[in-house]
């Protein structure tokens, strides 16, 4: 028995041995393998330091990088600036370039495969490319050379790597290799910022399927604004639009900024101080590029999207300027009436037209290329054919002022070099699309702001809904001038804010949007600037990184007095009791802004489930503008019809407040019983 034992022993301590040598070869091998790895990722970084030889410069340019990897480029001349900026930018990021100009062009499918059909149809469908190529004949020679150089920089960069192959590793995981960049390119990312900051078509197809499925009470509930004549109701069996737009892609609701200056007169150093919080969607990477430009005659610093030359916001040495969306109705939905006898063929003004047809075959990684036609009537291309069969002889198609030809690129090289607000205000004549909300500052001491872009002016409609296409009735007829667009300068105040709000009066004679943001980011930053002087940078940054919640301020007393007398759980009551301690701060370590936010979440959600569907609810712009509406006429004791099939305005509150506490528990993997 004793030697079965020690025999037992020896077999374990043998094991233990073999056990031990084995983990101690896997972890050799993951060592090796994690070395490896680094290495090949390594291999393929950009070098940065020393001294690199790039063809087609006419003198040395030197590129420094500070701390946070900034680069800063400094050239003898603008021919070597420019294209030391696009070498540089296609160094940092050229496969989020070559991405950026597949998506804006329809031509993902080629590298991704047939996951991104679908949204190439719809970017072939819009025509982003088309309008860019058309875009080239409108801009300058200075401008035109500006944007080869920079192509030129990019190209460079791109065949040193076809001499390397050290393809930087994102293009070796996905298995393909760049082509080379054109100034097309750049003009089509342009087009893209244009898509990303919107222009209001998927809210007026939304307010239609509201009117093809709900009353016209229950409809309008959800409008902005009550339509001021009667708007012509597709059916759905000429068109649901449900099934028509569902698969559309839509920018992200939330896309939009912060920006506002303050005069010499609000400030410690007696000279403007300019801030712009820019909050686009975010990504990795993210979708600005900072860098500092440099020669005899520009010095200017700031972001700008990778795969354009020039910096979009940011300053030089004399101005300083920023930006928000503005967020205008630039587009219209047109009601088109096709020839059941030719599908090419659409009714206008009593004769049937001939649309253009645009062959836009797809190409498809590993698989076959997709035939694909867009349609193009007067008004612009059809888009409620490219995801879905729509109605037979019913279509829609979009007018946008992004699919004419627009400079706005070279707006923005004036822009860099301008030195006062008259020549800055001259530049912005170019910055015809997307339309952005302008703050500006100077070194003389001048602030300003200018809403700026190319904004309809209609016939007839209000871009609530869509609208008949067969006649002329609802066209355009032109913009609004340049000198009527709204303009402020050194206000007696002292100081100019816009937060994607509304920027008119009612008394302003022009259309601008039935949709703003929710007021609540400029009423606080307009407080803020009110209730100090002697501003700082630092009072400055304290102001972007604000926490109050003015939305909570007004909403949360009501709330908790419409549930004064509802019989509460005891989870419910423990959550009242927070919010009544609540100095309305959207502070990190307080539990309170996670119940209010959520519950506000609830409230905006609740009320539409099982009634319209998910896709639908990405059209729904502007939804937290128009639940907050629905709130406070049912706390002023009007309740709509939407709050009445809840139970009326306490018992919606008392629900949504019993979803958000479960909600808070699951999140944090509490279970209580009552």
């Amino acid at each position: 028995m004793e030697a079965v034992i020690q025999k037992r022993k020896k077999r374990e301590k043998r094991w233990g041995k073999r056990l031990a040598i084995s983990m101690a070869v896997i972890l050799a091998l993951l060592l090796i393998a994690l070395a490896f790895l680094n290495y090949y990722v390594s291999r393929s970084l950009p070098q940065i330091e020393g001294e690199l030889h790039v063809k087609g410069l006419n003198k040395s340019v030197t590129v420094s990088r500070d701390s946070a990897g900034v680069p800063h480029v400094t050239a003898a001349n603008e021919h070597d600036l420019y294209l030391a900026q696009g070498f540089v930018q296609a160094q940092d990021r050229l496969f989020q370039m070559d991405l950026s100009r597949r998506q804006a062009s329809g031509t993902l499918s080629e590298v991704i495969g047939s996951a991104t059909l679908d949204r190439d149809k719809f970017f072939r469908t819009l025509g982003l490319r088309r309008a860019a190529e058309k875009s080239w004949a409108a801009y300058s020679d200075d401008a035109k050379q500006v944007l080869t150089w920079y192509a030129e920089g990019v190209n460079q960069y791109i065949g040193s790597l076809r001499k390397s192959g050290k393809w930087p590793v994102e293009f070796k995981l996905a298995g393909y290799t760049p082509e080379d960049w054109s100034p097309a390119d750049s003009l089509t990312i342009g087009k893209y910022m244009a898509f990303d900051l919107g222009g209001h078509w998927q809210g007026q197809a939304f307010r239609q399927h509201l009117l093809q499925t709900f009353s016209k009470e229950k409809a309008y509930d959800l409008f902005p604004s009550y339509p001021k004549a009667a708007p012509y109701i597709i059916s759905k069996n000429e068109m649901n639009i449900e099934k028509t737009l569902s698969a559309a892609v839509i920018p992200h609701e939330l896309n939009g900024s912060n920006n506002w200056v303050a005069a010499g007169s609000k400030t410690k150093s007696g000279k403007p101080i300019l801030a712009d919080d820019p909050h686009l969607s975010l990504a990795t990477p993210s979708i600005w590029y900072q860098m500092h430009l440099k020669t005899k005659n520009i010095n200017v610093s700031g972001v700008i999207f990778a795969g354009i030359p020039g910096i979009i916001l940011g300053h030089n040495d004399r101005i300083a300027w920023g930006v928000t969306n503005t967020g205008p109705d630039v587009q219209d939905l047109y009601i088109e009436k096709r020839n059941p006898k030719d599908k090419q063929k659409f009714l206008y003004n009593g004769k049937w037209e001939q649309a253009a047809i645009i062959n836009e075959p797809i190409k498809i990684k590993d698989g076959k290329t997709i035939p694909y036609k867009v349609t193009i009537t007067t008004h612009g291309p059809v888009i409620s054919e490219f995801a879905a069969e729509s109605g037979e002889n019913t279509q829609l198609s979009l007018k946008w002022t992004a699919l004419e030809p627009s400079v706005e690129l070279e707006a923005i090289l004036q822009m860099n070099k301008a030195g006062n607000w008259d020549e800055f205000e001259k530049a912005l004549e170019k910055f015809q699309v997307p339309a952005q909300n302008f703050v500006f500052a100077s070194g003389d001491g001048t602030i300003a702001y200018k809403a700026n872009g190319n904004i309809p002016i209609r016939k007839k409609g209000n871009a609530l809904l869509p609208v008949p296409g067969w006649t002329d009735e609802y066209e355009w007829e032109g913009f609004i001038p340049f000198n009527k667009l709204p303009k402020v300068i050194n206000p007696a105040e002292g100081f100019i804010s816009t937060a994607n709000n509304k920027v008119t009066s009612d008394d302003y004679p022009y259309h601008i949007s039935n949709v703003w943001a929710q007021p609540y980011r400029q009423m606080r930053i307009q407080e803020f600037l009110k209730s100090k002087n002697n501003m700082s940078i630092k009072d400055m940054q304290n102001l972007q990184m604000d926490q109050l919640n003015l939305q909570a301020e007004e909403f949360v007393p009501q709330f908790l007095e419409q549930l004064k007398t509802e019989k509460l759980s005891k989870k419910q009551k423990d959550a009242i009791t927070i919010l009544k301690k609540w100095n309305f701060k959207d502070d990190k370590d307080s539990a309170a802004p996670l119940i209010f936010n959520l519950w506000m979440d609830n409230i905006n959600n609740k009320m539409f489930e099982g009634q319209i569907s998910e896709e639908m609810m990405e059209l729904f712009e502007g939804r937290k503008s128009v639940v907050d509406a629905l709130l406070r006429n049912a706390l002023g004791g009007k309740e709509g019809v939407w709050i009445k099939e809840q139970g009326g305005i306490s018992e919606y509150l008392k629900t949504c407040l019993k979803l958000t506490l479960s909600e808070i528990e699951e999140l944090q993997g509490i279970h209580q019983e009552e």
